[in-house]
């Protein structure tokens, strides 16, 4: 999920909003980057310097919450809600990941408290930089580096090597209100039971922006429905360029921000959404979203169908999660998705 300027705005200013405020969508590390210095109202340094970390320093906002650079290895997040499902769960779900082997490092929390009725997690701090910024404030050229790709592949396969958990099946999605897997063995039943949670939730409103709406999902849930069996690994959800960090040489060292789709569920559903969000508002989106759709169906041997089909329902599930009309960025991004999908509109 990629931060626009109105969600890093809201994000700012929520810095010592309650636990009910803000949407989840970023982690520790993945946040929009701000200003060095914490602005003087800030009172979070001064809490940060009572529990032995004088030097705290602001470095990112997001929905999600605010993070601190503390020192030694350590981060700490502020957070704006709850992750789906509570810290624990999501803590169990970086500890099941830390169990295999990754050529590149996930979170770690080391330590949950609250503050003030605030949540707090002190996380380690993720090696690298950034691939890009995000496309909402940095325009991506026309041209997808090679080492872009090659980053984003790396950890495709790397995550599809992690065989799902229970910790991941409980998992909650974002806007959801019940764990994905609940009374589903299937993760492709599972979907089209969220699918047609969500559109139960607001599709009527992005019936109006998507024509044939009512056809189009029910091409959606049939597909969805009549995939074959896959295996289940762990899915990330949410592989824009800023949660996947490399080094100097372009090589991914850590990947961030789990939560805002993350589950157990098929490798192929990773791939679908990672190549359509990966640039999802500069000028050549549309073009970037079908060069890695068949860059990845290529590099996996997935079907075209199968991806479209996947991408449908991640638009489907999320496009009400930050507005409900095209004011909103993710919501315009979604319907135009779904005016331009394969399955949604029948032509496969």
């Amino acid at each position: 999920m990629e931060i626009t300027p109105d969600m890093e705005e809201t994000a700012r200013d929520g810095a010592e909003a309650t636990p009910d405020a803000g949407k989840s969508t970023s982690d520790a590390e993945a946040a929009a980057p701000v200003a060095d210095a914490p602005p003087a109202a800030d009172p979070w340094p001064g809490h940060f310097a009572a529990q032995g970390y004088p030097g705290a320093r602001l470095i990112g906002a997001g929905v999600e919450g605010v993070v601190y650079r503390l020192g030694g290895g350590r981060v700490a997040k502020v957070w704006h809600g709850r992750p789906p499902g509570g810290p624990e769960l999501l803590r169990a779900v970086y500890a099941d990941l830390a169990r295999h082997r990754l050529p590149f490092a996930t979170p770690e929390i080391l330590e949950i408290t609250q503050h003030r009725g605030v949540l707090v997690t002190y996380e380690r701090e993720l090696p690298g930089a950034p691939v890009r910024g995000d496309s909402a404030h940095q325009p991506y050229g026309r041209g997808i580096p090679a080492r872009d790709r090659d980053a984003l592949l790396a950890v495709l396969r790397g995550l599809a090597a992690v065989p799902g958990t229970d910790a991941m099946r409980r998992l909650t999605v974002q806007g959801d209100d019940r764990p994905l897997w609940r009374d589903h063995d299937r993760f492709q039943d599972a979907l089209a039971a969220l699918v047609v949670r969500a559109v139960d939730r607001h599709g009527t409103d992005l019936a109006g922006y998507v024509p044939g709406f009512g056809p189009g999902v029910r091409r959606t849930l049939d597909a969805l429905r009549s995939l074959p069996d896959a295996p289940v690994t762990a899915v990330h959800g949410d592989l824009v360029p800023p949660n996947l960090h490399t080094d100097a040489a372009g090589r991914p060292v850590a990947v961030l921000d789990l939560g805002f789709f993350t589950t157990a569920g098929d490798p192929a559903f990773e791939a679908a959404v990672a190549a359509s969000v990966w640039d999802m508002y500069g000028p050549y989106a549309e073009e970037h979203a079908a060069e890695l759709t068949r860059l990845v169906a290529g590099e996996f041997g997935y079907a075209p169908a199968t991806l479209a089909a996947y991408q449908a329902a991640y638009a489907l599930t999320t496009y009400d999660l930050f507005g409900r009309d095209d004011r909103d960025g993710h919501f315009r991004w979604c319907a135009g998705q779904l005016r331009r999908n394969a399955v949604f509109q029948g032509r496969t």
